[in-house]
């Protein structure tokens, strides 16, 4: 168990920790059958079950063991009960049915009409790879999908930049500036042209699975296997995440598997008349804080169903990975509603759910099994060990975790600290605090810091004065603070990554207002739920100013070889002058987070050389006032103090709420 090696803390909980991996080792050799098959093989439940096209017709399947009678019924039988669209049982609850070709044609709607004893109802297939909406009755139906030309990917192998992951979190639906719903098409030919020239290698799509309320942001799905249509076709889909690989962007999935829709037509929440067949039976089986469903992990069923959910994503839409949202959810019975994590002995109280523990590792060992080079990414806040170790060092298999406390110690410190008090000192400790056998994806803002009832990071720099003065002609104190401060912290978080940076979409250039789903208390309005990108191409306001600030810095970070796994080390930090800096490899970062004072010839202490100024945040181009001279060589003054430390004195001008960034030229 090497997560207890690298932190003798975990001594006490070491045979909990082998207790966790032996309890997954021997699950894997029971979905195995002892190694008869591998884990791949298992989790192939989609190429089985849903309905498939075959030589001489059609084939449909479904696991509905409480079922006492299931019938296909559609548009091509007038929705009636026939007898020859009649499923028959095959074994342990599989129904099954062979229908000729003629029998249905691409773009049919369907539904199962459902029996069971006491009751019968209309059922979406479990298993189905398409959805649509009627766009009268708003009733939902399965779809036949089978075009005679469907999409061939032409990048047939790609391996994702991980060095570091620069991540662009994405909505599909909320991309365009028009008050409608964005498309596929539209999202691949007008926005990612903008994320490739910004320079982020990987995009993270909410809401890709189906979900009957948009307004749920993807989080309530009903249908795994099907691409929300609101955004488009299938193949649309698949020609998006084939684009962004020929620009070398990866593309990871926003992936919900800690909880699901609670309705029954369109989702699981009843499917085959029962309360059991996916879901818990007792207590648990309702969501108290999202009002959703909670699988059941323990049951085998399950994990063929959520394994076979994972591998299907990557080899029919080539995702490049997933995000996996509600880790923390999972991980307790209690969800992490009321939990402390105060100390270690809180993540091993016997709360945890072994059986979804499980699970999660399942489901690592088998996504890299498919993809050896895809990612994970657990969305996490109780800090549990070893969550983004190794699966053979102890830990659950994740490559990342995202680093929560991050974007909260921001907030914290916007809402509750004036300006004069921000400690350096703090902040290194909250960009930097992390385990050092587990890889982070550091942010300063989410989709969540977005939504009504929170607020932007902008937005609370800015607040109404975002409304009024952002022209250029307009010389704001307000709009110049939040200017200033919005692009320090943007670069001290980027700059101290271990594993990657993440922005949501138009947030790098200070995107106005909250995002709020139509709905009924909004007279199902679109106005913030949309990306208004004329903003930030408006060269006569200030948004551009930001949007090419963060162009720079992502470019400066992707400029050094294997940035993310340079140390990082603090060579300055003094809280009374409010100034930070730290190195990495042959980068400088220094820091004035002073509101009111410059500091002249500033000494910081660095290794003996010349040194370039490679970015500068009070660049008139990034919208500052243009106080230093970036052209202006620096060299470092000797001390004799420091002789056998090969350091000397770099003597810097430090303007107010300024950043800056050196590189060395000789030594």
């Amino acid at each position: 168990m090497n997560i207890v090696r690298n932190d003798p803390w975990l001594k006490p909980y070491e045979d909990a920790i082998k207790g966790r991996y032996e309890y997954f080792k021997e699950k894997e050799r029971q979905l195995t059958r002892n190694g008869e098959m591998s884990l791949n093989d298992f989790a192939s439940g989609y190429l089985y079950f849903g309905l498939h096209a075959t030589n001489t017709g059609w084939v449909f399947r479904e696991w509905a063991p409480n079922a006492t009678a299931i019938y296909l019924t559609g548009t091509f039988n007038d929705w009636q009960q026939r007898n020859e669209y009649s499923l028959r049982p095959v074994a342990n609850g599989v129904w099954e049915i062979q229908l000729p070709r003629q029998a249905l044609h691409h773009g049919d709607l369907y539904k199962l009409m459902m029996h069971w004893d006491g009751g019968c109802n209309e059922r979406i297939p479990a298993w189905c790879r398409r959805v649509v909406q009627d766009e009268n009755t708003h009733i939902f139906s399965a779809q036949v999908w089978n075009p005679e030309h469907s999409y061939q990917f032409k990048s047939k192998v790609f391996k994702p930049d991980t060095s570091p992951l620069l991540i662009y979190e994405c909505h599909i639906g909320m991309s365009t500036e028009k008050e409608m719903v964005g498309s596929y098409r539209e999202f691949m030919e007008n926005i990612l042209p903008r994320i490739a020239d910004d320079g982020y290698n990987v995009i993270q799509i909410m809401a890709i699975q189906e979900h009957p309320y948009y307004g749920s942001f993807g989080y309530h799905v009903s249908s795994f296997f099907a691409a929300s249509s609101r955004f488009g076709t299938p193949d649309e889909l698949k020609e998006l995440i084939d684009t962004a690989h020929s620009m070398g962007i990866a593309v990871i999935m926003d992936i919900v598997h800690s909880h699901a829709v609670k309705n029954e037509i369109e989702g699981l929440g009843r499917f085959d008349g029962s309360y059991g067949q996916y879901f818990h039976t007792d207590e648990r089986r309702v969501h108290s804080a999202w009002d959703s469903l909670c699988f059941n992990y323990g049951k085998n069923e399950v994990l063929h169903f959520l394994l076979s959910n994972c591998k299907f994503w990557i080899e029919e839409y080539h995702f490049d990975g997933f995000r996996f949202d509600g880790v923390t959810s999972m991980l307790y019975y209690s969800h992490g509603l009321g939990e402390d994590f105060s100390s270690y002995g809180d993540y091993y109280n016997g709360h945890q759910d072994a059986d979804a523990i499980c699970y999660l590792t399942l489901a690592n060992q088998l996504i890299h099994e498919v993809n050896p080079d895809a990612i994970t990414i657990a969305e996490e806040v109780s800090g549990m060990p070893g969550l983004a170790a190794k699966i053979k060092d102890g830990g659950y298999g994740f490559d990342y975790r995202m680093a929560m406390n991050i974007p909260d110690f921001w907030i914290k410190t916007l809402k509750e600290k004036q300006d004069q008090d921000w400690q350096p000192t703090t902040i290194w400790w909250e960009t930097t605090n992390r385990r050092s056998d587990e890889k982070t994806i550091s942010y300063v803002e989410s989709h969540d810091q977005a939504l009504v009832g929170d607020k932007t990071i902008i937005f609370r720099l800015a607040d109404a004065a975002m409304y009024w003065h952002m022209n250029k002609d307009d010389d704001d104190l307000v709009i110049n603070r939040s200017i200033a401060l919005h692009k320090m912290i943007r670069l001290v978080t980027a700059a101290t990554i271990n594993g990657g940076y993440l922005n949501f979409m138009g947030n790098e250039f200070g995107h106005p207002e909250w995002i709020d789903f139509p709905r009924q208390d909004n007279d199902w309005s679109y106005k913030y739920a949309r990306r208004q990108w004329s903003l930030v191409d408006n060269k006569s306001l200030k948004y551009h100013y930001l949007g090419d600030f963060d162009k720079a810095m992502i470019s400066l970070i992707k400029s050094v070889k294997d940035f993310r796994d340079l140390p990082v080390i603090k060579i300055w930090d003094n809280n009374n002058d409010q100034v930070l800096a730290f190195q990495r490899k042959d980068l400088i970062f220094v820091f004035n987070f002073n509101p009111e004072k410059s500091f002249a010839d500033y000494g910081v202490l660095a290794a003996k050389g010349k040194y370039e100024i490679v970015l500068d945040s009070d660049r008139l181009e990034f919208g500052g006032f243009g106080r230093i001279n970036d052209n202006m060589e620096h060299f470092t003054n000797f001390d004799p103090l420091y002789k056998n430390e090969n350091k000397e004195w770099l003597k810097l001008y430090l303007p107010a709420r300024t950043a800056i960034v050196l590189r060395i030229k000789l030594c």
